[in-house]
């Protein structure tokens, strides 16, 4: 009798990093049925119908792109933002879950979901908008009677396998406040909207002093879990006059408020993040703020910005860390960023090139780097879904016998 097949694909002898399960050593990672069915050294080859040698690149859960833009591209108003579709940017960086960061409030969010949620290779997660029109029609972010708690909680409620948080964004930025536009009527909205939901909140804030301020935001109107995000934009007073992290962000932390990075064409400064990173001041998350207007730089994709990180100082483990494991945590899904037996088989085998680099910030200054990290394959739910050099592939002048075979040749 023919022993059954233990494994549908093995990586063999790859370092396996996996902060959610402690891994950091070199291992090898079995897959069966769309599910890690194990993971440790020595698992043998012979019942496995495809195993991959991938001696020297690290193996790591299926990255999280805990903010980018993936609304459907057919904009139905000029103001809309340029968005990207999840599989044509997010797989070659190993990116195995997107979040779209409130581009759709409750009125356009079923479009989203019937158009990529539902049929994307990548697995898309949501945070809704608490403007009706969110990013699709942005003028309904300067309009307080388009910001209603009770039906964009309910749209959460009604998705919320799929809903991960409420969104605020780009809400009267450099406008004197009227009787129209209170300071903080699109924050307290979405956290209104968060409370009756259940779920967290991210906001996209701009400080209009002294009316509406940084330290308040994140000392007195964001509730513990909830996030900031852009962190280290230019408005933010991260660093006081003798250039220290400000105490403030270092209570925000404390009373349980997450900072993501975000970096988007206008939000990351390498003049707040470097002395940040240096004090001891990381952001939880790291994410893109992908659309297609920084699709071709500064931001390009996650592993770009993995990479400015890498070479700014953080430790390898901790950007693993906070692009698995940590937004997973942030988001409410424990079980994604990880290589746990029996979840989800979402797998990247990344290449670390260690060599002279320069990286771009927001502000078009530049940072001189030693590294830099590129995929070599994503595995999403079993299946090899991203192999740019053919490591699963055999060579043409031995492939077997159906590739010599023209379709419908006898």
């Amino acid at each position: 009798m023919e022993q059954a097949r233990r494994f549908d694909l093995l990586l063999k002898n790859g370092h396996v990093i996996d902060p959610a399960q402690g891994y950091d050593s070199v291992m090898d990672v079995g897959v069966l049925d769309g599910r890690i069915a194990a993971v440790g050294p020595g698992l043998s080859r012979e019942n496995a119908k495809k195993a991959l040698d991938v001696k020297g690149e690290y193996v790591v859960p299926g990255l999280i792109d805990m903010h980018c833009h993936c609304y459907p591209f057919f904009p139905p108003a000029p103001d809309s933002l340029a968005t990207i579709h999840p599989d044509a940017h997010m797989l070659q960086t190993g990116v195995t879950t997107a979040v779209d960061a409130g581009t759709c409030g409750w009125r356009d969010f079923i479009r989203l979901k019937e158009n990529i949620i539902d049929k994307a290779c990548v697995r898309v997660l949501a945070f809704i908008n608490i403007a009706s029109g969110g990013m699709v029609h942005m003028d309904t972010e300067q309009n307080c009677a388009e910001m209603n708690p009770r039906l964009t909680a309910e749209m959460a409620r009604q998705y919320s396998d799929v809903v991960v948080g409420i969104k605020t964004a780009h809400y009267w930025v450099g406008i004197p406040f009227d009787e129209s536009h209170a300071p903080w009527a699109s924050v307290d909205s979405m956290v209104e909207a968060g409370e009756l939901c259940g779920k967290p909140c991210m906001a996209d804030f701009q400080p209009n002093l002294p009316l509406r301020t940084y330290p308040d935001l994140i000392l007195k109107h964001l509730r513990p879990g909830d996030i900031h995000t852009h962190v280290y934009a230019q408005q933010f007073p991260i660093l006081d006059e003798n250039g220290k992290v400000n105490d403030f962000m270092f209570r925000a932390r404390e009373r349980g408020v997450l900072f993501d990075l975000g970096h988007g064409a206008g939000s990351f400064w390498f003049r707040n993040a470097f002395p940040a990173l240096q004090q001891g001041f990381y952001p939880d998350t790291l994410s893109t703020d992908l659309y297609l207007d920084n699709a071709a730089g500064p931001v390009i994709g996650l592993l770009h910005i993995m990479s400015k990180y890498l070479s700014m100082g953080m430790p390898l483990q901790e950007v693993i860390y906070r692009t698995t494991a940590r937004p997973a945590q942030v988001l409410g899904h424990p079980e994604l960023g990880s290589l746990a037996v029996g979840s989800c088989a979402d797998i990247a085998v990344l290449h670390r090139v260690d060599e002279p680099v320069h990286f771009a910030d927001s502000g078009n200054a530049r940072m001189a780097g030693t590294s830099r990290l590129e995929c070599r394959a994503t595995i999403r739910a079993g299946e090899i879904v991203y192999d740019p050099y053919a490591i699963s592939m055999p060579d043409w002048e031995t492939a077997p016998a159906a590739y010599w075979t023209a379709p419908g040749k006898l």
